[in-house]
Protein backbone atom coordinates (compact mmCIF):
# COMPACT_ATOMS: atom_id res chain seq x y z
CA UNK A 1 0.00 0.00 0.00
CA UNK A 2 1.12 3.51 -1.23
CA UNK A 3 1.45 6.42 1.66
CA UNK A 4 -1.15 8.07 -0.08
CA UNK A 5 -3.23 4.84 0.15
CA UNK A 6 -2.55 4.57 4.16
CA UNK A 7 -3.50 8.02 4.77
CA UNK A 8 -6.68 7.35 2.60
CA UNK A 9 -7.25 4.50 4.64
CA UNK A 10 -6.76 5.81 8.08
CA UNK A 11 -8.90 9.03 7.14
CA UNK A 12 -11.74 6.57 5.99
CA UNK A 13 -11.29 4.98 9.44
CA UNK A 14 -10.92 7.64 11.59
CA UNK A 15 -7.86 6.89 12.75
CA UNK A 16 -6.46 9.81 13.87
CA UNK A 17 -9.56 10.50 15.68
CA UNK A 18 -9.21 6.62 17.65
CA UNK A 19 -5.27 7.47 18.59
CA UNK A 20 -6.61 10.59 19.94
CA UNK A 21 -9.20 9.24 22.49
CA UNK A 22 -7.21 6.19 23.30
CA UNK A 23 -4.39 9.09 24.58
CA UNK A 24 -6.95 10.83 25.94
CA UNK A 25 -8.23 7.88 27.63
CA UNK A 26 -4.90 7.32 28.80
CA UNK A 27 -5.10 10.95 30.56
CA UNK A 28 -8.05 10.59 31.79
CA UNK A 29 -7.28 6.82 33.13
CA UNK A 30 -4.36 8.81 35.06
CA UNK A 31 -6.47 11.32 36.65
CA UNK A 32 -8.76 9.02 37.68
CA UNK A 33 -6.25 7.11 39.67
CA UNK A 34 -4.80 9.51 40.86
CA UNK A 35 -7.90 11.20 42.17
CA UNK A 36 -8.69 7.64 43.51
CA UNK A 37 -5.39 7.84 45.83
CA UNK A 38 -4.93 4.21 44.38
CA UNK A 39 -1.83 3.38 45.45
CA UNK A 40 -3.14 3.15 49.00
CA UNK A 41 -5.61 0.56 48.14
CA UNK A 42 -5.64 -1.22 45.04
CA UNK A 43 -9.34 -2.16 45.39
CA UNK A 44 -9.52 1.46 44.19
CA UNK A 45 -8.21 0.92 40.94
CA UNK A 46 -11.30 -1.48 40.05
CA UNK A 47 -13.36 1.40 38.51
CA UNK A 48 -10.15 2.09 36.50
CA UNK A 49 -9.39 -1.26 35.26
CA UNK A 50 -12.79 -1.94 34.10
CA UNK A 51 -13.62 1.08 32.39
CA UNK A 52 -10.73 2.63 30.53
CA UNK A 53 -10.21 -0.50 28.71
CA UNK A 54 -14.32 -0.19 27.87
CA UNK A 55 -13.63 3.23 26.49
CA UNK A 56 -10.60 2.28 24.56
CA UNK A 57 -12.38 -0.46 23.34
CA UNK A 58 -15.29 1.45 22.29
CA UNK A 59 -13.19 4.04 20.33
CA UNK A 60 -11.27 0.81 18.82
CA UNK A 61 -14.73 -0.16 17.90
CA UNK A 62 -16.10 2.96 15.88
CA UNK A 63 -12.82 2.97 14.03
CA UNK A 64 -13.79 -0.93 12.57
CA UNK A 65 -16.49 1.17 10.33
CA UNK A 66 -15.85 1.12 6.22
CA UNK A 67 -17.52 4.05 4.34
CA UNK A 68 -16.92 2.14 1.29
CA UNK A 69 -17.56 -1.01 2.06
CA UNK A 70 -18.53 -2.42 -1.30
CA UNK A 71 -14.84 -1.04 -2.56
CA UNK A 72 -13.48 -3.31 0.14
CA UNK A 73 -15.26 -6.50 -0.66
CA UNK A 74 -14.62 -5.89 -4.58
CA UNK A 75 -10.84 -5.17 -4.00
CA UNK A 76 -8.35 -7.01 -5.62
CA UNK A 77 -6.28 -7.50 -2.81
CA UNK A 78 -7.81 -9.11 0.24
CA UNK A 79 -8.72 -7.19 2.82
CA UNK A 80 -8.23 -9.35 5.55
CA UNK A 81 -5.04 -8.61 5.96
CA UNK A 82 -5.28 -4.64 6.43
CA UNK A 83 -8.23 -5.39 9.32
CA UNK A 84 -5.50 -7.55 11.04
CA UNK A 85 -2.90 -5.28 11.04
CA UNK A 86 -5.93 -2.02 12.13
CA UNK A 87 -6.88 -4.06 15.12
CA UNK A 88 -3.71 -5.41 16.37
CA UNK A 89 -2.02 -1.88 15.40
CA UNK A 90 -4.83 0.00 18.11
CA UNK A 91 -5.05 -2.93 20.67
CA UNK A 92 -1.09 -2.45 21.14
CA UNK A 93 -1.21 1.00 21.33
CA UNK A 94 -4.04 0.77 23.69
CA UNK A 95 -2.37 -1.87 26.04
CA UNK A 96 0.74 0.34 25.60
CA UNK A 97 -0.81 3.60 26.86
CA UNK A 98 -3.57 2.14 29.72
CA UNK A 99 -0.98 0.50 32.33
CA UNK A 100 0.41 3.92 32.62
CA UNK A 101 -2.63 4.98 34.89
CA UNK A 102 -1.86 1.50 37.25
CA UNK A 103 2.30 1.37 37.53
CA UNK A 104 1.89 1.64 41.21
CA UNK A 105 1.29 -2.05 41.90
CA UNK A 106 1.67 -4.97 39.25
CA UNK A 107 0.48 -7.24 41.98
CA UNK A 108 -3.20 -6.48 42.24
CA UNK A 109 -5.17 -4.18 39.48
CA UNK A 110 -1.80 -3.46 37.99
CA UNK A 111 -0.41 -3.45 34.29
CA UNK A 112 -1.06 -7.08 33.49
CA UNK A 113 -5.01 -6.61 34.50
CA UNK A 114 -5.05 -3.90 32.51
CA UNK A 115 -3.60 -5.41 29.61
CA UNK A 116 -5.71 -8.34 30.23
CA UNK A 117 -9.13 -6.22 29.78
CA UNK A 118 -7.83 -4.31 27.01
CA UNK A 119 -7.53 -7.65 24.91
CA UNK A 120 -11.11 -9.16 26.29
CA UNK A 121 -12.86 -6.21 25.72
CA UNK A 122 -11.54 -4.98 22.69
CA UNK A 123 -12.10 -8.93 21.36
CA UNK A 124 -15.91 -8.21 22.51
CA UNK A 125 -16.05 -4.73 20.82
CA UNK A 126 -14.58 -6.46 17.07
CA UNK A 127 -17.15 -9.66 17.76
CA UNK A 128 -19.72 -7.04 17.79
CA UNK A 129 -18.50 -4.72 14.62
CA UNK A 130 -18.82 -8.12 12.83
CA UNK A 131 -22.44 -8.99 13.97
CA UNK A 132 -24.01 -6.13 14.83
CA UNK A 133 -21.52 -3.18 12.78
CA UNK A 134 -19.11 -0.89 13.76
CA UNK A 135 -21.40 2.05 14.88
CA UNK A 136 -22.99 -0.30 17.42
CA UNK A 137 -20.00 -2.64 18.35
CA UNK A 138 -19.78 -0.47 21.59
CA UNK A 139 -23.42 -1.54 23.24
CA UNK A 140 -22.68 -5.05 23.68
CA UNK A 141 -19.11 -4.59 25.81
CA UNK A 142 -20.68 -1.78 27.67
CA UNK A 143 -23.62 -4.11 28.40
CA UNK A 144 -21.15 -6.88 29.42
CA UNK A 145 -18.74 -4.62 31.91
CA UNK A 146 -21.77 -2.80 33.22
CA UNK A 147 -23.54 -6.31 34.47
CA UNK A 148 -20.67 -7.56 35.64
CA UNK A 149 -19.51 -4.84 37.57
CA UNK A 150 -23.20 -5.04 39.08
CA UNK A 151 -23.26 -8.55 39.66
CA UNK A 152 -19.82 -8.88 41.39
CA UNK A 153 -20.91 -7.41 44.41
CA UNK A 154 -23.43 -10.20 45.68
CA UNK A 155 -20.16 -12.43 45.76
CA UNK A 156 -18.63 -12.79 49.01
CA UNK A 157 -15.15 -13.64 49.00
CA UNK A 158 -13.58 -16.54 47.24
CA UNK A 159 -12.29 -17.01 43.64
CA UNK A 160 -14.01 -15.11 41.14
CA UNK A 161 -16.03 -16.92 38.54
CA UNK A 162 -15.23 -17.29 35.06
CA UNK A 163 -17.59 -14.43 33.59
CA UNK A 164 -16.51 -11.70 35.90
CA UNK A 165 -12.49 -12.02 34.53
CA UNK A 166 -12.79 -8.59 33.85
CA UNK A 167 -12.53 -7.77 37.87
CA UNK A 168 -9.91 -10.32 38.46
CA UNK A 169 -7.30 -8.80 41.22
CA UNK A 170 -4.32 -10.61 39.52
CA UNK A 171 -3.63 -11.73 35.89
CA UNK A 172 -2.85 -15.49 36.20
CA UNK A 173 -5.36 -17.99 35.78
CA UNK A 174 -8.86 -18.45 33.75
CA UNK A 175 -8.99 -14.44 33.31
CA UNK A 176 -6.20 -14.63 31.00
CA UNK A 177 -7.30 -17.28 29.21
CA UNK A 178 -10.71 -15.85 29.07
CA UNK A 179 -9.91 -12.59 27.75
CA UNK A 180 -6.94 -14.13 25.25
CA UNK A 181 -10.02 -16.62 23.79
CA UNK A 182 -12.20 -13.04 23.30
CA UNK A 183 -9.74 -11.46 21.82
CA UNK A 184 -8.78 -14.33 19.54
CA UNK A 185 -12.63 -15.12 18.57
CA UNK A 186 -13.89 -11.72 18.36
CA UNK A 187 -10.71 -10.49 16.26
CA UNK A 188 -10.96 -13.61 14.17
CA UNK A 189 -14.19 -12.43 13.27
CA UNK A 190 -13.94 -9.47 12.32
CA UNK A 191 -10.78 -10.00 10.38
CA UNK A 192 -12.67 -12.54 7.96
CA UNK A 193 -15.63 -11.06 7.70
CA UNK A 194 -15.33 -7.53 8.71
CA UNK A 195 -17.52 -4.81 9.79
CA UNK A 196 -20.90 -5.64 9.50
CA UNK A 197 -22.64 -3.43 6.72
CA UNK A 198 -25.24 -0.51 8.57
CA UNK A 199 -27.95 1.67 6.84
Amino acid sequence: MTTTGLVLYARSRALPQTVTALALTTVLAIWAAHALDSYLDPDRRIPVVALAPLIASAAIGTSLHSASDELDRTAVRPWWRRRLVHLLTLTALAAALLPLAVLTSTQSFGPPAMIRNVLGCTGLTAGAAAVLGARLSWLPVVGYVSAMYLGISGIQGGSLPVWAWLLEPRAGGTAWTTAAALFVLGGTAYVIQGARKTP
